[in-house]
């Protein structure tokens, strides 16, 4: 038997199956280089709570990033985008988050170039007047509102932001929640009632001047803020309804998922990099007539935290690896989504802990990537919510 194990040990094919694809290690390692030239001088002369690069130099950095083939990676290649795997989006994402705004600035706005994941089911009309300039770089980013204040992690049913067929256009009246991006951006996805149930949410396309249409920032622990946004009779022109009325929730679904998968990178980026500072500080710092290192109680909190993130990392990447098959991944990227933003927060904490005194100032990243971790334990529905899915699965 034990024969048997060395061989299979030996089989590059089976130990292949441990290791990311070469062609992923050497997209991660261009973006390793990427962060390390480009991104951290910017960053280091911006403030600890900065949200983003002025605009002049953001431009500069993504056509560095584009130069590099940095760009649109989300977006299929037919809409001229890198159509990059799922699996390589992931790695991209963790290595991107490794900067002090990497949780909701990955490589600070550089890899662009992708718009609302729906607009791919968008009609060409659309798609070129409202997609193709963000693919292109000449327009900014969209935003995607789904939530809402009546309950936002079970979107189907709380809905209720309501849209009625008038003619040639729809008018809108209500609310949306938590929506980021939404007042730097040209225009944006919306979801409205336009029926009951699952089957009566529509998706409609809404430019940034429509009138009617008003934003308020809610400021919240995070270093950047999401935007609540007023509809009140907004005049919507029926061309701006994607796919049919009352699909828009099937529309969604699928993106809602993969976005699930991709979440996770962000925080397992960051935690890998607070686990980094841990160790080094532990080893430098001088206590009781030692190291930091030497102490049992230290050196369990950091073994913990790297064992969390590597499980963290393969639930990511095989949750990763089942969507680029085609398999159905709504459990695997519940799981993914749950333990990796649940890990990544713990790790944070942890590191802040060794820390001491100096994990809360912010001479170091540690107290933002805290603030901005325990946000991401809701983003893209709750912890709670992925335990629901999941064990709907196991009791079915």
């Amino acid at each position: 038997m034990s024969a048997l194990i060395s061989d299979r040990i030996d089989d590059p094919q089976v130990t292949g199956a441990w290791e990311l694809p070469e062609e992923f290690r050497l997209l991660r390692e261009t973006v390793r280089r990427f962060m390390d030239s480009e991104v951290r001088p910017l960053e280091q002369q911006l403030p600890h709570d900065a949200a983003g690069l002025p605009r002049e130099q953001l431009i500069a950095l993504q056509d560095k990033a584009r130069r590099l083939g940095l760009w649109a990676l989300q977006t299929p290649e037919q809409f001229g985008g890198a159509g990059l795997s799922v699996l390589g989006q992931v790695v991209v994402a963790e290595e991107a988050a490794k900067c002090r705004m990497g949780a909701f600035f990955p490589a600070l706005g550089a890899f662009g170039g992708n718009p609302p994941n729906v607009m791919f089911k968008a009609t060409p009309e659309q798609f070129a007047k409202y997609a193709q300039p963000i693919i292109d770089g000449t327009a900014t980013k969209a935003y995607t509102a789904i939530s809402e204040a009546s309950g936002g992690s079970d979107p189907a049913r709380a809905i209720t932001l309501k849209a009625v067929r008038e003619g040639d256009h729809y008018v809108l009246n209500g609310t949306k929640m938590w929506t980021s991006h939404a007042e730097n951006a040209d225009w944006g996805v919306v979801y409205a009632r336009t029926g009951e149930g699952r089957h009566g949410i529509s998706c409609f396309i809404v430019e940034k001047d429509t009138p009617g249409l008003s934003f308020r920032r809610i400021g919240v622990m995070a270093s950047f803020a999401p935007y609540e946004l007023y509809f009140d009779d907004a005049v919507i022109p029926a061309e701006n309804l994607i796919g049919a009325e009352g699909k828009g929730f099937a529309l969604a679904s699928d993106f809602l998922i993969h976005g699930r998968i991709l979440y996770p990178a962000g925080p397992i980026g960051i935690a890998q990099s607070a686990l980094e500072m841990a160790c080094s500080w532990a080893k430098d710092r001088d206590v009781f007539g030692g190291k930091l290192a030497d102490k049992q109680g230290i050196q369990w909190m950091l073994v913990d935290s790297e064992v969390e993130l590597r499980a963290a990392r393969l639930l990511m990447y095989q949750a990763a690896w089942n969507a680029d098959l085609g398999k159905d991944v709504k459990v695997d990227a519940s799981i993914a989504k749950l333990y990796g933003t649940e890990a990544a927060f713990r790790v944070v904490d942890r590191c802040i802990q060794i820390h001491g005194a100096l994990g809360l100032a912010d001479e170091l990243p540690l107290e933002r990537w805290f603030r901005d971790l325990r946000v991401k334990r809701l983003g893209e529905g709750a912890t709670e919510v992925q335990r629901v899915v999941v064990a709907r699965k196991l009791l079915d």
